[in-house]
């Protein structure tokens, strides 16, 4: 069952899948197309559930599970990484790789490989100061609170 993400519960599971590109207009529909199909027949041994997505910044898909009603199954959460695994071989972008960092670059996000953000770091281009994106959050409230925050106070601090 779709619904906004905004009106989610705080503690709403939440997935947040980044790319290695921005995605172009057109792309952004497709996805938002594709993810409301998706959603609206999202189910857990027969239950329908109810969750939500955003597209943030032209780069990140955000997916939410209100699990008050009903919780993901690990047959659920694959149909989800299935879902997600069709949207990059259609737009040949990288969605699923963890060992990329999302960082500002002045108003500009940049991507790197995890490797290529340690040496940033070494080189101190990057600071404990630098806004990251923090994808290993767990709910929604997390997304809201935690999710861009200084390198310093996310697991990105351990290459600072």
């Amino acid at each position: 069952m779709l619904t906004n993400f905004h009106n989610l519960p705080d503690d709403s599971r939440t997935w947040v899948y980044q790319s290695n590109r921005k995605f172009s207009d057109e792309e952004v529909q497709f996805i938002e197309d594709k993810t409301k199909a998706f959603l609206t027949q999202w189910t857990a041994h027969g239950s329908n559930l109810e969750a939500g997505f955003e597209i943030k910044y032209g780069r990140f898909i955000v997916i939410g599970l209100n699990q008050q009603n009903a919780s993901a199954s690990g047959c659920s959460i694959d149909a989800s990484v299935h879902f997600i695994q069709s949207l990059q071989e259609k737009m040949d972008v990288d969605l699923l790789d963890k060992m990329n960092v999302t960082f500002y670059s002045g108003e500009y996000i940049a991507h790197k490989s995890l490797i290529d953000f340690r040496k940033m770091a070494k080189a101190k281009s990057v600071s404990p100061n630098t806004v990251v994106f923090n994808n290993l959050v767990n709910t929604k409230k997390e997304y809201e609170e935690s999710w861009e925050v200084p390198a310093k106070d996310s697991w990105h601090n351990r290459f600072l």
